[in-house]
């Protein structure tokens, strides 16, 4: 037994359950608990936090799965930030790895949760000791402040270990993974926030507080009413924007390639081998959001402790966020420094996408030879075509490879262009939210549909 191995045989796990397949009750019932426990601990602030500097990265916080300020700090972020280091490292093959089998994946599996393990105490000292998240600065020279810090990095760490094991019962009790509903369930409460909420940004009610609402239908109508139709305009053109991503997401999510096979020993009967346009669905764009978001913060960081001067650190965040061109236009501060702002950020969305979907494919057993060996074990092939697997190979790396190209450049420049129309959140959350939605979906309706009160199959389609 590897190092590795010993070292992930002491580490708390989930139990797999005892049976093959969980029925839809009981995967709904696992997927609501942790659902409702994430929202819970979200809202549950850091015992001695005197100074929150994260807290207006409220966005960034949506695709992080987190709430900064909160036991939940740290959300998926430990998790994604393994997860693209490893690939980094596979990718390049500093780490080598034959992830095409199944001790590989397994070794791969278990170096990533020691990974996770590692990032959750790294980014909890580095959120505490940098000033992101720390004690009433009163207490600085006094040794209670730092007492008060390593109380503020063990709930961290806490945190951090209890998105983990909540990740881990979603994807073995539940509807997909635990990353996946997090981010899901930030979008679409600040999807549904920003659209309705009839406060203020100061938390209360717009009412006679002379602020505006924060919910974009109520800022359209009441803007409307009052005479000024440019603020009205701006209101909507978000709303619009973000319907326009979720139609577009849809229908990129339907899109695919159906490669024909029939069965070698059964002739006049086949099948129809999916391959997905959006082939590694929102994994690369998830992995480049979490990696400008370390960017961002890592700025931030540096400034708050004089590393980096001001300047530079508003640089670095401008210039790997996509300005709201729309509204810049629309209230007259649009500057063609913008543009290039917006040309730049399309461009690192989209070909960090692309670079994450070719790791992605290489690192999950979703390359031409890992889909060659599942059609081959299913005892299929290609009509027309002898049955050797590398034959069957070559003819699927004409698809595959094409379609992780193209997927990645999509969901990039997608998730860029809602940012810089303002949608009513990051346009990498609403992508992800969608996608994830969607695949959810899907896979009930592949594999739960039976099993569902008839009420709720006649609503999914069945």
């Amino acid at each position: 037994m590897s190092l590795i191995s010993k070292i992930v045989s002491f580490l708390p796990e989930v139990k797999k359950p005892e049976q093959k397949k969980l029925g839809f009750k009981d995967k709904l019932i696992w997927t609501l608990v942790i659902l409702i426990a994430f929202y819970i601990l979200s809202v549950i602030p850091l015992y001695g936090l005197g100074q929150n500097s994260l807290s207006r990265f409220r966005e960034l916080s949506i695709i992080l799965g987190a709430s900064f300020g909160s036991i939940l700090s740290l959300g998926i972020g430990p998790i994604v930030t393994s997860s693209i280091v490893l690939q980094l490292l596979v990718g390049s093959g500093i780490i080598k790895l034959d992830l095409t089998t199944h001790d590989g994946r397994t070794f791969f599996q278990g170096l990533q949760k020691i990974t996770t393990i590692f990032f959750i105490l790294f980014e909890s000292i580095v959120y505490v000791m940098l000033g992101g998240l720390a004690p009433d600065p009163a207490l600085v020279g006094n040794p209670a402040y730092f007492s008060f810090q390593l109380i503020l990095i063990a709930q961290l760490v806490v945190g951090g270990f209890l998105v983990l094991l909540m990740d881990e019962v979603v994807s073995k009790w539940g509807f997909g993974s635990g990353v996946s509903l997090f981010i899901a369930a930030g979008v679409a409460s600040e999807i549904f926030i920003r659209a309705f909420s009839p406060l203020n940004s100061l938390g209360e009610f717009a009412s006679g507080s002379g602020q505006p609402p924060v919910g974009a239908i109520l800022v359209f109508f009441t803007s409307l009413l009052s005479g000024a139709p440019k603020e009205a305009i701006i209101a909507i053109v978000g709303v619009i924007s973000t319907i326009i991503v979720f139609v577009i997401s849809v229908y990129a999510q339907a899109m695919k390639v159906e490669i024909p096979l029939s069965f070698g020993r059964v002739s006049g009967y086949g099948v129809r081998w999916p391959l997905n346009f959006l082939y590694t669905s929102n994994i690369p764009v998830i992995l480049i959001a979490a990696l400008l978001a370390n960017f961002q913060l890592g700025a931030t960081f540096l400034q708050t402790k004089g590393i980096i001067d001001a300047g530079l650190a508003t640089s670095i965040v401008g210039w790997i966020s996509g300005p709201p061109i729309v509204t810049g236009i629309l209230t007259g501060s649009f500057v063609l420094l913008d543009l290039v702002k917006a040309f730049v950020y399309i461009l690192i969305l989209a070909l960090g996408s692309v670079v994450f979907s070719i790791f992605w494919v290489q690192t999950s057993g979703m390359d031409a030879a890992s889909q060659a060996r599942q059609i081959r074990a299913a005892g299929l092939h290609i009509a027309g075509f002898r049955t050797d697997e590398r034959i069957l190979e070559k003819v699927l790396q004409r698809y595959i490879f094409p379609l992780t190209i193209m997927g990645g450049l999509f969901i990039g420049i997608i998730a860029a262009s809602a940012d810089l129309l303002g949608a009513l959140s990051r346009g990498t959350g609403i992508l992800l939210a969608v996608m994830i939605i969607y695949k959810l979906y899907e896979d009930i309706a592949k594999h739960h549909m039976m099993d569902m009160h008839p009420a709720m199959r006649k609503m999914m389609g069945g």
